[in-house]
């Protein structure tokens, strides 16, 4: 388990490993290289080759659990996490089982997104910046960040009129509103959605049918390209609302029924 964008561990996903460890699961929940408790310099980078690295590298660990059965790891993924899980799964090839709920499954869409409701103006602010984050990288210096979140109006990764407050319901003490401006040169051209034939896995597919950052739509169809091997689970809700309250409950059931009959529980 792991979160999304600018996400840590206990940013909302404390809840659901709770109920997959009362279940009897053993859950390896982990924050990514620069972000938490992990380590890793600049802090707040946000690195999509290195998060998919980080996913390969806790697979390998939990195989090598004395308590965990290596043929049925599952994988669970959230947000920005939850295209993570399907590239994942894709490229290991033995993964039992994969949850992605409120998934951003393809960025050229979440782009197109952004530009409706944050206009064209931010998402050039967010590539120039992007772009002298990286320049500054190459020359040795302290990077250039952006807020995760902001209200509408604000220049952010996420600044839709949900995001402020979704995000800060479940954001831990301390936690850093603040990402690697370069993430938005390459957000566009991740398609977890182009891997999804490549999933041999079962899948369990969640949308909230009012997302209002990663579309719905893209998701919906994702769990159609796995055609049989997906099962799809839709909430009237939006996308930070399934960490909380009857949603998340919701959520966690169907989590739990979908793990207990595919990994045979």
């Amino acid at each position: 388990m792991a979160h999304g964008l600018g996400g840590t561990r206990d940013a909302g996903l404390e809840p659901y490993a709770s109920r997959f460890a009362e279940a009897g699961y053993v859950v390896l929940l982990f924050d990514y290289r620069h972000f938490g408790a992990s380590d890793g310099d600049p802090r707040q980078l946000l690195s999509i080759r290195r998060q998919l690295q980080d996913w390969a590298g806790a697979i390998a660990f939990a195989r090598q659990m004395p308590q965990v059965d290596p043929d049925r790891i599952a994988l669970w993924g959230s947000s920005f996490s939850g295209g993570h899980v399907i590239v994942a799964a894709a490229r290991d090839g033995n993964i039992a089982a994969l949850s992605a709920q409120g998934p951003m499954m393809d960025g050229w869409a979440a782009l197109r997104n952004y530009i409706r409701y944050a206009g064209v103006a931010d998402l050039i602010k967010l590539a120039c910046l992007g772009i002298w984050d990286q320049l500054r990288a190459l020359a040795g210096c302290s990077p250039v960040t952006v807020p995760v979140i902001g209200k509408p109006g604000e220049l952010a990764a996420m600044s839709t009129p949900d995001a402020y407050a979704g995000y800060m319901a479940i954001a831990p003490p301390g936690w850093h509103n603040e990402i690697g401006a370069r993430m938005a040169l390459t957000l566009g051209t991740y398609r977890p959605i182009a891997l999804a034939g490549k999933v041999s896995c079962p899948a369990l597919i969640q949308v909230c049918r009012q997302d209002s950052v990663a579309p719905a739509a893209v998701a919906i169809e994702t769990a159609r390209r796995m055609g049989a091997r997906a099962e799809l689970k839709q909430y009237d809700c939006g996308h930070f609302d399934i960490y909380t309250g009857q949603h998340f409950e919701q959520a966690v059931h169907d989590q739990l029924d979908f793990f207990n009959r595919v990994l045979n529980r």
